[in-house]
């Protein structure tokens, strides 16, 4: 009888181990997913300004960390330039617009995705700082301090009730377009 109840004990040790192993894996796999989200979507930017490099200041983000693009705003309508149409259709993409539910719930993206456009270069050498940042699941490390977008007073990626404080959670992807002059 005793080997019984051994038994069931080391089974029920080893379920709860591959329980919380599916579990990681979840959050590893939904983690993957808003990485490649994120990616396609600085991509998209990126070759956005690269197009119409004659306009590619337009395009900037006043303050990365008020003026962003993507959840927390209303995106917008205004669609008279090539640069006013990539912006609108950048934000309505970070914000999801490229999947909705039945009652047109935007879920294309990631949780709490966001984007700046800055401008790092000067006169003669434009450069932009692409970035797009969003909330992920687990804390890992905050992102370096050059890293300003999304980040504000009212923190959207902290969290109280978890572990993700300190901008722990704050995921981001950057690239730096160079506009060359011809």
């Amino acid at each position: 009888m005793i080997e019984v109840l051994v038994t069931i004990a080391i089974l029920a040790i080893g379920l709860m181990g591959l329980l919380q192993m599916q579990t990681r894996l979840q959050k590893s796999e939904v983690e993957s997913y808003q990485r490649t989200q994120a990616m396609i979507l600085l991509n998209d930017m990126a070759s956005r300004i690269t197009t119409n490099r004659s306009n590619a200041a337009d395009y900037e983000t006043a303050d990365p960390t008020s003026d962003f693009l993507g959840a927390g705003m209303t995106c917008p309508s205004t669609n008279t330039t090539l640069q006013q149409r990539d912006t609108a259709e950048w934000c309505d993409a970070l914000q999801g617009a490229a999947e909705q539910t039945t009652t047109n719930s935007k879920v294309g993206s990631m949780i709490g995705g966001r984007g700046c456009v800055e401008d790092i270069g000067s006169v003669s050498a434009p450069q932009y700082l692409v970035t797009v940042v969003w909330q992920g699941l687990t804390p890992i490390a905050s992102p370096p301090a050059t890293i300003a977008c999304g980040k504000e007073a009212t923190n959207i990626y902290d969290d109280v009730t978890t572990d993700c404080t300190d901008d722990l959670c704050r995921r981001y992807v950057s690239t730096i377009v160079r506009i060359a002059t011809l």
